[in-house]
């Protein structure tokens, strides 16, 4: 565990800033699929780096930092129970809402890591501020799948897991759920065979990219329709449009612009209170290669 800036002991601190580096969340298979110039390992733990990248790019904070601790081993994973590494998984997360309920802060910053590092923080804000907390989910992908569909990725199962779905040991280490009438999906563009029908029997709202691409003011309507004063954003970078830059583990076409981004997330506070915002899947492949490159060179000591 990590902290900068004042203790968590001390007076409740306004914002919480979280790096969670979880990569355990991808499957290999996946990984090697759309990372193919990488080498497996050092592509399936480059969202560690992503993750210190983002810390490295925002301000200095006045509130604590913490880290979650995440093994950086990538031997011996299996798929139990329909989750790949779900040991892994479980333990993190469980270390996760442990720091968070310790530092018990009002608002949550989150660097990852994959889109599972949503979980943890986006659970401790619906205990906080219960049926007065909405989340917009911007992805290009809906993470509404079950321990039992064809995917076994925990990334891929986050807001699923976030509404009380899914693996029982999982649910039950969150402070919360949320309602899934309070959960929008936003961005959403690469739709599974199993992701739409589950949101569809569940009740989520979705915004396409296109929609978004065009304006804000449906997903501003159905935020004001739920009555809720503060809303959490959790950001997977693959959302943005791969044809204008890949910044997300999955190249995916047809996405947001990055402007469009950008005014969605800053319209929405003029409706409600940002308290939360994830920022994951972020995957800097050229840092990456670099230090592949670095690391195999016979540098002077």
């Amino acid at each position: 565990m990590t902290i900068a800036g004042p203790s968590a002991s001390e007076s409740n601190p306004t914002t919480l800033r979280l790096l969670w580096p979880q990569w355990q969340g991808a499957t290999p298979e996946n990984i090697t699929a759309l990372i193919p110039e990488l080498p497996l390992a050092a592509a399936q733990t480059g969202y560690s780096i992503g993750s210190s990248i983002l810390g490295a790019l925002l301000p200095a904070t006045d509130g604590p930092v913490l880290t979650v601790p995440v093994s950086s081993n990538t031997q011996d994973f299996e798929s139990t129970q329909g989750i790949f590494a779900r040991e892994a998984v479980l333990s993190q997360l469980t270390e996760a809402v442990g720091l968070i309920q310790e530092a018990s802060p009002a608002k949550i910053v989150t660097l990852g890591g994959e889109c599972s590092v949503s979980v943890a923080p986006f659970a401790h804000l619906a205990a906080r501020y219960g049926d007065d907390l909405a989340i917009v989910w911007l992805d290009a992908h809906a993470d509404c799948t079950l321990p039992d569909d064809a995917y076994d990725g925990y990334h891929a199962m986050a807001l699923s897991h976030l509404i009380g779905k899914g693996d029982r040991d999982i649910v039950g280490a969150l402070p919360a759920t949320i309602a899934p009438s309070r959960v929008a999906l936003a961005g959403v563009h690469a739709w599974t065979d199993w992701d739409l029908p589950n949101a569809r029997e569940w009740g989520i709202q979705s915004f396409s990219a296109e929609d978004l691409n065009r304006g804000t003011e449906t997903l501003l309507t159905w935020l004001e329709g739920t009555g809720c004063s503060k809303v959490a954003v959790h950001l997977d970078l693959d959302v943005v449009d791969s044809n204008d830059i890949v910044l997300g583990l999955g190249m995916e076409p047809g996405g947001l612009s990055r402007e469009a981004l950008i005014r969605t997330v800053t319209d929405l506070t003029t409706t409600a209170e940002l308290v939360g915002v994830t920022v994951a899947e972020y995957v800097p492949r050229q840092v990456i290669a670099v230090q592949e490159i670095l690391n195999a060179l016979p540098l002077p000591k």
